[in-house]
């Protein structure tokens, strides 16, 4: 039990390194990424419903509408193809980050890779293995916390009359403690009663 509550812990840290506000399924909107894989498949395989499941029910009219509209231009040839679908993976990837309540500021290219924590969470879902995961973002952690801890260390020994010294030391302090509390929040245990009782009323 014990060992199942730090691994969810450390899953939980994830989320607040890896995820910021903003940046929350940044490679959505790639080439590359799960949103025009899942276009990609609908229109191979003449199924709308891979791309149904990356938009909110309320938008499943538009993308219904857009993948009807690429089926049938796909038939008049190579470049129509290739245009229609470019058309379908963009109003599919907008769609997407509408509903994320994010930006839509244009397709990027494959070249565009992802942030090192989205491409470390894409790699354990395609090994079917959360394992190096967990081993990467505890080690991260630990080395996140020690140089927070450490640039505290360094500047707290200040004197007055050196205020740019004591500026050195608060910034450093703020960060450290702003630093833990995100992971506190993280790996807060839930109010299993409050959870309840939140059930109920649904």
């Amino acid at each position: 039990m014990k060992h199942s509550r730090i691994l969810q812990s450390i899953v939980a840290i994830a989320a607040v390194f890896a995820l910021t506000p903003g940046d929350s399924w940044a490679h959505c909107d790639t080439m590359n990424g799960p949103v025009v894989k899942a276009a990609r498949q609908a229109l191979d395989e003449g199924d709308v419903r891979y791309a149904l499941v990356w938009v909110q029910p309320a938008d499943e009219k538009e993308i219904r509408t857009a993948f009807a509209k690429t089926q049938q231009v796909r038939t008049f040839g190579s470049d129509a193809k290739a245009l229609a679908d470019n058309y379908f993976f963009e109003t599919l990837v907008r769609v997407h980050r509408a509903g994320e309540g994010e930006p839509y500021t244009g397709l990027k290219g494959t070249e565009v890779q992802p942030e090192p924590g989205i491409a470390a969470a894409e790699k354990a879902l395609e090994a079917n293995s959360v394992n190096e995961l967990l081993k990467e973002l505890s080690v991260e952690m630990q080395t996140g916390i020690k140089e927070a801890f450490g640039r505290v260390q360094s500047t707290r020994g200040y004197k007055l009359p050196d205020v740019d010294g004591g500026r050195r030391f608060v910034e450093a302090y703020v960060n450290y403690i702003h630093h833990i509390e995100r992971l506190h929040q993280a790996i807060a245990v839930p109010d299993e009663s409050a959870h309840a009782a939140g059930h109920q009323h649904h």
